[in-house]
């Protein structure tokens, strides 16, 4: 996150000694990613961070692999996918490779009986159907239709819904999630072509300092396993921090398209980066003002990734037949472009009301049996006439 925050109390000189009101130190943690080098936050707590008074259950959430090595354009209908009340139960695995996870949740209930960590991944988590907080160890962030959030590894969470009905689309990502590094400068505020900007972003508030002993349940999710740790004391007791390495909300009706005279390429609705794979929004947007535009794309070949689109809203101009909570997949290794019919069909349109998340990855995906589940069967035939 290219960007200072603060919350709460935190002595003016780092790794020095903080002073309870009443007697003894808080204790300081530094909270960081990529060693000691990437971005970081210090932050300072009621008890020590470190106090594990049991591990009890550890069992494998691994993903089940049913096409290892794919060729085939999928489509996966994303809302035939069952709620289940918990919140990790209902995180269901779509597609894997040794970079990132992307996957489906459909929660019905808060995740407020035990705390969460992802050990492994940052995780994005776009917010489809439902509304509610984030709940941090380093303050609150409010959700709703249309929200990205950006859950660095190492934060401990718990997530509050107000709905019944939820629908997340999420990827896990084992390199950090940036912003895109052409749209900032050399210090890493956001350039005027940015489509969007420091002003944008929902950051944490409403800072919770618990004070509390006890046996609280965290699950931690690490090299593909889930561990039930027994923390001390509650996670959520810190009474400040600062710096640049903490959760943060976007909204997808944020970002401001940039469009041109003739179809513009993906690369311009690019939303997120990291070292292996790309997020774009697709989002409301004027078409193309050539006199000659086709605003449909054109055929491209998948060479150098593979290319996943969820589908949240709105009429996607350049397929058929695609509805809301659909995802497809177009490996590398063949061509696609829009389905038949929708080039000509495109031709003197103005304008798009389409929304959709695009998850480009540098190396090809596994198909899992959950997804399989969920397989139209048909797809990969859409392109014949």
């Amino acid at each position: 996150m290219p960007l200072y925050h603060k919350l709460g109390d935190f002595p003016q000189k780092r790794h020095t000694q903080f002073e309870k009101p009443n007697g003894g130190f808080y204790y300081e943690q530094l909270f960081g990613t990529e060693g000691f080098h990437g971005h970081s936050s210090l932050s300072y707590h009621v008890h020590r961070p470190t106090q594990v008074k049991e591990i009890l259950n550890s069992y494998s959430v691994e993903p089940k692999i049913a096409i290892g090595k794919n060729i085939k354009s999928l489509l996966f209908k994303g809302f035939e996918l069952k709620p289940e009340n918990d919140f990790l139960d209902s995180r269901k695995a779509m597609l894997v490779n040794k970079d990132c996870i992307i996957g489906l949740a459909a929660p019905k209930e808060s995740l407020t009986k035990y705390f969460y960590k992802n050990a492994d991944a940052d995780e994005m988590l776009f917010i489809h159907k439902g509304k509610g907080k984030l709940r941090t160890m380093l303050g609150n962030i409010p959700f709703e239709y249309g929200d990205y959030l950006i859950i660095p590894r190492g934060i401990i969470y718990q997530i509050e819904f107000e709905t019944e009905e939820n629908r997340l689309f999420y990827v896990e990502s084992y390199s950090p999630f940036y912003t895109p590094k052409r749209y900032k400068n050399q210090s890493g505020q956001h350039l005027e072509h940015s489509p969007f900007c420091e002003r944008d972003f929902i950051l944490p508030n409403e800072l919770e300092t618990h004070d509390e002993k006890g046996d609280f349940l965290i699950k931690i999710k690490k090299e593909g396993m889930i561990h039930e740790v027994v923390y001390a004391t509650h996670p959520f007791d810190v009474v400040g921090w600062d710096g640049y390495n903490f959760p943060y909300g976007f909204s997808i009706h944020n970002f401001e398209p940039i469009t041109g005279r003739v179809h513009q390429p993906p690369p311009v609705h690019q939303t997120f980066e990291t070292a292996t794979f790309v997020v774009c929004s697709f989002c409301p947007r004027l078409y193309d003002y050539h006199p000659k535009a086709i605003p449909a794309p054109y055929n491209h070949s998948n060479i150098d990734s593979d290319e996943v689109l969820y589908y949240v809203d709105g009429d996607f101009m350049s397929r058929n037949n695609i509805e809301q909570g659909h995802i497809t997949l177009h490996p590398k290794g063949i061509p696609h472009g829009p389905a038949p019919g929708a080039m000509e069909r495109s031709i003197g349109h103005k304008e798009t009301q389409e929304l959709a998340v695009m998850v480009d990855t540098f190396r090809p995906l596994m198909v899992t049996e959950e997804a399989m589940g969920l397989d139209d069967g048909q797809y990969y035939k859409s392109w014949t006439e």
